[in-house]
């Protein structure tokens, strides 16, 4: 299975998010030499339906999705769940980050039913993290984990157009706009998402042909 390039294959993503793969893609690309957007596969390329993520943390639904896709591909697969956790909500919406208002996926009615929720807390308290889960799922079961974790806060309302999910409205640690406000290589060098996927880098690296 080659693409357009000619290239084949070698690791499948496991999502469906536009967004996501060209994030992931250019968080990699950065530290996997050779790595072309033709050596991964999304589930989408291949068809693959998105497996019921019943997990109860990060980790757990990542590898839900990994284990799926690599039986179904017969490639290592790569996925990743990541979610963002707001203290004075115990943590929440935390892993039902991407369905908080009901609808997978819907950026926008999540963002604002969050800052609905959060509208009586005070700029001193409004404190978040996001959270990311990415692993490595290989066809004989072998399987790697990393974390990435970045720390910030809430605003009141959402501002600047890039990124995705809640990035309107989180300012993280050392920054004085939203993540969708920053430029792509700035989010991602901060991001959770770019440190988990820079941990799991040189497992990727040893799958490119040599």
């Amino acid at each position: 299975m080659a693409d357009s390039s000619g290239l084949s294959p070698v690791v499948a993503f496991a999502t469906h998010n536009a967004h996501k793969i060209d994030e992931v893609y250019d968080i990699l690309r950065e530290r996997v030499p050779g790595l072309e957007r033709g050596h991964l596969l999304s589930a989408a390329e291949a068809g693959a339906p998105a497996p019921v993520e019943s997990g109860i943390s990060y980790e757990q639904n990542a590898l839900i999705k990994a284990r799926a896709l690599a039986q179904a591909t017969g490639l290592p697969a790569i996925a990743d769940d990541s979610g963002l956790s707001v203290d004075v909500m115990g943590g929440a919406p935390g892993i039902f980050s991407a369905l908080w208002s009901g609808r997978h996926g819907a950026d926008r009615e999540n963002l604002e039913l969050l800052l609905a929720q959060m509208d009586d807390i005070p700029d001193a308290n409004r404190q978040a993290a996001f959270v990311c889960a990415a692993v490595m799922v290989h066809p004989d079961g072998r399987e790697i984990t990393e974390m990435g974790i970045m720390g910030g806060k809430l605003t009141r309302e959402p501002a600047g157009a890039g990124g995705f999910g809640y990035d309107p409205i989180f300012i993280a640690c050392g920054q004085e706009v939203t993540n969708a406000e920053l430029e792509p290589e700035v989010k991602n060098a901060i991001s959770h998402r770019g440190a988990a996927f820079r941990a799991l880098a040189p497992h990727i690296a040893a799958l490119l042909p040599r």
